[in-house]
Formats: C-alpha cells, sequence, structure tokens
C-alpha cells in the first residue's frame, strides 16, 4: 500500500494540514463538558508519515542529526517565540502567540495560542494543548506513537502543569486544573478526590479546575501492606482566581506547597 503513490501523497497532504492547524488529530466538540472526538485517521496518517519518510543526515552549524523527520521553520512569521535549543518536529502545529522555552514539540502536537512550553518540557506525538496552559520545567506529555496509543493526550485550556509531572497514556486534563510538580497521570492512575465526605475516584481523567498533588493509598501484598503512588484532588480552582496563578498561590489555598 504505501508503495502507491496516491497514498503517499495523501499521507502527505494529511501531515501538511495538521502542520499548518487544518487538521487535528482530536478535537473538542462540547468544550463546556470536555467532550472531544479523535480523528483516528489524522492519527494513522502521522504513524504511517514515517515509514514513507527516509532517513537523511541534517545539520546545523556544528551541530548534526541522523533522522526521517524534517524541523518546523519561519517561527517569525508564525508568531512564536522559540527559544534556542526548542525543537518542534514539522507536522507539529505551533499557534500564534505561544512560547518555546528549550523544550521539545512531537509530530502530530498541537500547541494552541498562550501557551507555554518550558525548559525541557517534551509534547508527545498527537498531544492537544489548549490555550494558555503552562506546562513548567520538564513536564512530559506523552505520545501516541510508542507505543501505539488509542487516544492523545489532552490538556484544555488555562491548565498549569507543575514542574516534573507526566501525563500519558490518552491521559485527559479538564480545563484550568492544577496539576502539582511530580504529579503522575496515566491511563490507569488512581485519581482520587479527597474533597467530600467520601472519596470518588477516576482514571485517566481529571475534572475541570481540580488542584492535583501526589499521594498514595495503602494495597495490600502477599508479602504485607505499602504505599502505592496516586493523585490527590484536593480542592477546585476557584472561578474567580486569576487563570494565570501560580502554582505555588493555587496550592496554597488548600494548605500544601509545591
Amino acid at each position: 500500500m504505501l508503495a502507491d503513490a496516491a497514498t503517499v501523497e495523501a499521507i502527505r497532504n494529511v501531515i501538511e494540514a495538521v502542520d499548518k492547524g487544518r487538521l487535528r488529530t482530536a478535537e473538542p466538540v462540547d468544550g463546556e463538558h470536555s467532550e472531544w472526538r479523535v480523528n483516528e485517521w489524522v492519527k494513522k496518517a502521522v504513524i504511517l508519515y514515517f515509514p514513507i519518510s527516509k532517513m537523511r543526515t541534517m545539520r546545523g552549524g556544528e551541530l548534526e542529526w541522523y533522522d526521517k523527520m524534517e524541523l518546523k521553520h519561519g517561527y517569525e512569521e508564525l508568531g512564536v517565540r522559540a527559544v534556542p535549543h526548542s525543537v518542534a518536529r514539522y507536522g507539529a502545529y505551533i499557534a500564534p502567540g505561544a512560547v518555546l522555552m528549550p523544550s521539545y514539540v512531537n509530530i502530530g502536537a498541537y500547541v494552541d495560542t498562550g501557551t507555554m512550553v518550558d525548559t525541557w518540557a517534551t509534547v508527545g506525538s498527537c498531544a492537544q494543548i489548549g490555550k494558555h496552559v503552562h506546562l513548567s520545567g520538564g513536564v512530559g506529555i506523552g505520545g501516541v506513537l510508542e507505543p501505539v496509543q488509542a487516544a492523545p493526550v489532552i490538556i484544555e485550556d488555562n491548565c498549569f502543569i507543575g514542574s516534573r509531572a507526566i501525563v500519558v497514556e490518552g491521559a485527559h486534563i479538564c480545563r484550568e486544573a492544577v496539576l502539582g510538580s511530580n504529579v503522575v497521570i496515566t491511563g490507569s492512575t488512581h485519581i482520587i478526590d479527597v474533597t467530600g465526605s467520601e472519596p470518588v475516584e477516576y482514571r485517566g481523567f481529571v475534572p475541570a479546575r481540580s488542584v492535583v498533588v501526589p499521594g498514595t493509598y495503602m494495597k495490600r501484598f502477599p508479602a504485607g501492606e505499602y504505599g502505592v503512588s496516586c493523585a490527590l484532588i484536593i480542592g477546585r480552582r476557584k472561578e474567580s482566581t486569576d487563570k494565570k496563578t501560580s502554582l505555588n498561590d493555587a496550592l496554597r489555598d488548600f494548605g500544601v506547597s509545591a
């Protein structure tokens, strides 16, 4: 199939449309209720773009790379601030007003306007990052390529992701949520809301305006009872709170420091 010229051209056309923001791997269908649609055919084109691309040497001054993927260019025309040592692959959409500190954005990703990808943060393939999001230093946003995932990671508008936090396996972080430093959210992470009289548990989904910190819960094993990592929802970000509040400010409301 991939030897067929028409198929190759179709794949290249899809990647060009993703690069320009005309197509997305996933898109919101009901923003109020955080409902999204995954465009499987776009994701498949991203995956198939690798076998139709050839390895080649690329150079920039004294630096050299050997890879299949072109890098993104023309940041001035795009209206994107790209600090030296930031890298985005061709096929990633970076909206005007976004800021890339020394970081990495993979093919198929969508980074919306006003978002900062801070130092050494990584945005995985096909991940969807909303408007005015702050991905703090060292944040890891997973992709769909290795291993192949059913759905991309989604970070909705105005979220604050604390340093060294990890969000992978198609996890969905709803609008205005705050993840504290070192929070790990996977498709199977126990996300426990402890704000009420009884715990409420989620998997792979953080509700809107949640304030989340790392936690543990006790689990019995043959060798005894041990603490297992989880994520705790300790409160809700107030509607009146400035959406650009610092992580420390958001956590301080609930008696927790970053």
